[in-house]
């Protein structure tokens, strides 16, 4: 999937991919966890398309675009499903399958099945990630209020908030922060478009909603990849974009110490065994 537009604007600077790595953390660091599960850096940068399918009201249809890349009002259908089946890179190799269902009403049913498989190391997460084209104004939530992870959650009320500050959590070395658990809904304004010309400078919302059950998010300015590469602030690029990544899985960030002590059994995510999760765009 290339493009997401409602109300003429444009929601997707590249295309969703599958992600499975999330920054370091100082614990992460402290337990090596990045030499344990490093592989998946590799597949989160690297990971390969191997197969689309476009199913239409229950057909499998031929696999071809307009020269111009843009349907003319002859093409219609009831509900299409697009799936997309991806390979990693990791050793022995995996594969997700992305299905986008797209009804009547515009609405994009996203499933996500990743298949686990023997010998893999553990996940630092799984999900979506989504780079849209300018950086967002604000985000509203329902879920738990503040930063929340597996094993930190036990403060953390249930209430609807609204976060107009997109930027990383000042420690000293950039690392992962930002994630919201348990999410119920979430809703992302922007007003900017990618080229400055849009006329029209009213807020757009984009909503993503839980399907079959709630979702993590984090919704940031860089990718895990820009984040991992700074060891301070000042070495991160411009914010000039919105990483938006929908989570199914997320591992916990330990606290026991930051020299060697590993996250919690009960907090970390299995490679070898299946994950499925489900979510809605409005």
């Amino acid at each position: 999937m290339e493009s997401i537009v409602k109300n003429g604007y444009e929601w997707l600077y590249r295309c969703p991919k599958p992600t499975f790595w999330r920054a370091l953390t100082d614990n992460d660091r402290g337990s090596r966890f990045h030499i344990k599960s490093g592989s998946w850096l590799a597949s989160d940068m690297f990971i390969d398309c191997k197969k689309t399918e476009v199913i239409m009201d229950g057909e499998l249809q031929k696999q071809y675009a307009p020269d111009n890349n843009s349907y003319g009002g002859d093409v219609a259908a009831g509900e299409i499903i697009v799936k997309y089946t991806y390979e990693t890179v990791s050793n022995p190799v995996t594969t997700v399958i992305v299905s986008y269902t797209i009804d009547v009403t515009g609405n994009i049913k996203v499933d996500v099945d990743y298949t686990g498989v023997k010998g893999l190391p553990e996940l630092p997460v799984f999900g979506m990630r989504f780079i849209m084209p300018t950086l967002a104004d604000k985000y509203m939530y329902k879920g738990l209020s503040g930063e929340t992870y597996p094993d930190r959650k036990a403060g953390a009320e249930k209430g609807i908030y609204e976060v107009s500050d997109l930027s990383l959590t000042p420690y000293l070395v950039p690392q992962e922060c930002g994630m919201r658990m348990d999410t119920e809904w979430l809703e992302i304004t922007r007003h900017t478009s990618l080229d400055n010309s849009r006329t029209d400078s009213s807020p757009q919302t984009l909503r993503i909603e839980e399907n079959d059950k709630a979702f993590a998010f984090s919704c940031l300015p860089y990718t895990a990849s820009e984040i991992e590469n700074a060891t301070h602030h000042e070495e991160l690029p411009p914010a000039r974009r919105t990483v938006l990544c929908v989570y199914g899985a997320v591992r916990g960030v330990g606290g026991i110490d930051s020299w060697g002590s590993d996250v919690e059994d009960d907090y970390r995510i299995s490679a070898e065994k299946d994950i499925h999760y489900s979510f809605i765009i409005r």
